[in-house]
């Protein structure tokens, strides 16, 4: 298992579109993915469970993978997140 600490520097998050690409490019992965902001982790593969969590600017997610693609999948999550514009 590997982990990643990221800050969202997106102005308006990940709000649903964002997320639906988060979470389409998390699906492309065979690892085990989630993002956990504070107490709450969701699975990165599920749109739902990942807006429920609420991920705003400035917040600080920590990326998890576990499985046999886990850094590729952990690498290319946290590209996705540092290019986000609005």
């Amino acid at each position: 298992m590997i982990s990643r600490e990221i800050t969202i520097q997106n102005p308006t998050g990940l709000h649903t579109r964002p997320a639906n690409d988060f979470v389409t490019l998390a699906n492309t992965f065979q690892s085990d993915i989630s993002i956990r902001k504070n107490e709450k982790t969701a699975n990165a593969k599920s749109i739902i469970k990942l807006l429920r969590i609420g991920i705003s600017q400035n917040d600080t997610v920590v990326l998890e993978a576990d499985g046999a693609d886990e850094e590729k999948a952990v690498q290319a999550l946290a590209e996705f997140i540092d290019r986000l514009e609005e």
